[in-house]
């Protein structure tokens, strides 16, 4: 072979290798499909219209989808252009989550977002193919979701939380509250098997503080009502909600029932504060969907979502609504105070 043949087909052999892998690159002319999955709306749109559609309540839009919107337009992805959302909602009816996976597969979704760990488990049993980018899957390593954090293989990657680990810090903060509590309330949703997982290590916690425990499932807002009710007959000193869309979504609920019994509140989400709660300590939640829309667009790129690491939270949020606490004629410790990221007036 002459030498000049041999440097046409070298050439042309690196134009070759140059092109985009097949199934990697993302396709132009596509309009990606993204199911989101949820236990229940967080913030529903007006007339149960699309609350990630670009002009839905632009004066007030909900806080997950426009973090989740920002961040895609950031990775250059344009709604409606690139892609469209498919959100399927239980209305607190955990139960329909395996049909809602599946109907989102009947409409043939290119990646799955399913909310809380409910609902990932419903998403995993739809589909071992389809890209899943899960948002508050607790331990997934531990679950089997995941063959290790760096590098979960498979059709799953997302986000996970600390879930109910974060309850010993919360029983932390209820003893800096109220150094005399001696007996604390946790509500916590029926479904969530994480909780038993963690409940020697809760009590663990709780008995290291000298706090005896009062667990309530909650899986339904008519179950509030009796749970408050059974924290005031056992003379609970303050409780703890466990992070989960049924006590987010009636957060106003329970922050009128906390009140009426005279009971302080503590939560992992802060907009259970911003409702009139006392104090909540957790992952930034609307910072999730944001780092979710960085695994979407990575995917939608041609990433496979078993090479994408999953990732933990790093930053925690602190707010406490000094309103309340002057309701519940608590004296709040400076300290606290000055350490919170978020002080309600």
């Amino acid at each position: 072979m002459s030498q000049n043949r041999r440097r046409q087909l070298l050439v042309a052999a690196a134009a070759i290798l140059a092109l985009p892998r097949a199934g990697y690159a993302q396709q132009p002319d596509k309009v990606w499909r993204i199911g989101f999955l949820v236990p229940s709306m967080l913030d529903p749109a007006p007339g149960g219209s699309d609350p990630y559609a670009p002009d839905v309540n632009p004066a007030k839009p909900d806080p997950y989808a426009a973090a989740f919107m920002r961040e895609m337009k950031a990775a250059g992805q344009s709604y409606r252009v690139n892609y469209v959302v498919m959100l399927r909602s239980a209305a607190g009816e955990y139960e329909r989550l395996p049909e809602l996976a599946q109907e989102l597969l009947r409409l043939k979704v290119d990646i799955i977002v399913p909310v809380t760990p409910v609902a990932v488990s419903a998403a995993r049993g739809a589909s071992k193919t389809v890209p899943i980018v899960f948002i508050a899957a607790h331990d997934p390593v531990g679950a089997g979701m995941a063959a290790s954090l760096a590098r979960p293989g498979g059709n799953l990657t997302g986000l996970a939380t600390f879930y109910g680990d974060l309850i010993p810090k919360h029983l932390e903060l209820v003893k800096a509250v109220l150094p005399k509590a001696s007996r604390v309330a946790i509500l916590a949703p029926v479904e969530l098997g994480a909780v038993s997982k963690l409940e020697q290590k809760i009590r663990d916690a709780a008995l290291k503080l000298g706090l005896r425990l009062q667990v309530l499932p909650v899986d339904s807002v008519e179950q509030l009502p009796r749970a408050f009710a059974d924290m005031t007959r056992e003379r609970a000193d303050a409780f703890v909600a466990v992070a989960d869309a049924i006590f987010h979504r009636e957060r106003r609920q329970i922050a009128n029932l906390a009140q009426k019994h005279q009971l302080p509140s503590f939560f992992a989400i802060r907009e259970n504060v911003e409702a009139g709660g006392l104090l909540s300590y957790g992952e930034d939640a609307v910072e999730l969907f944001a780092q979710a829309a960085k695994y979407v667009s990575k995917i939608m790129k041609g990433a496979k979502p078993g090479d994408l690491p999953i990732e933990q939270p790093t930053k925690f949020h602190l707010a406490i609504n000094v309103r309340t606490a002057r309701a519940l004629k608590l004296n709040l410790p400076q300290e606290l105070l000055l350490r919170a990221d978020e002080v309600i007036e």
